[in-house]
């Protein structure tokens, strides 16, 4: 019985522990794209991922400029209804594939001073740095 009161009060301290997604942390602020896990980001062009009132998202996927919605609940965080232009840029194509996929996977965040990491699960799928 001990042991189970412990474990019960250490599972309720860890959770206690998870940072929560605040939507004032996102709304009306602006990032770069800084690490994309496993590509090297092109460098002739930018990806960016802007959050509006309502959490609209709006950005550059290097080369071209898409939109959508991301929610927040239970904690988790993720973009929906992404649409964009369909211009195609040879150098940055696999790039843009990449960047997008990631985006349509993100469940989670952590949200820093200057740094915007999405998550799917633990793993960090997109690294963001803060832009003026």
């Amino acid at each position: 019985m001990k042991n189970f009161i412990i474990c019960g009060l250490l599972i309720c301290l860890l959770s206690a522990c998870l940072e929560k997604i605040d939507p004032k942390k996102l709304e009306n602020t602006k990032w770069e794209l800084s690490e994309l896990p496993g590509m090297t980001l092109p460098s002739t062009a930018k990806a960016t991922l802007n959050f509006a009132d309502s959490l609209r998202v709006s950005g550059k996927s290097f080369c071209n400029n898409y939109g959508g919605q991301a929610e927040i609940a239970d904690n988790k965080i993720m973009v929906k209804n992404v649409f964009g232009t369909k211009m195609f840029c040879q150098e940055t194509d696999a790039a843009e594939r990449s960047y997008l996929q990631a985006l349509n996977q993100v469940n989670g965040a952590k949200v820093t001073i200057d740094k915007l990491y999405l998550l799917n699960g633990d793993k960090t799928i997109l690294t963001f740095t803060k832009a003026n």
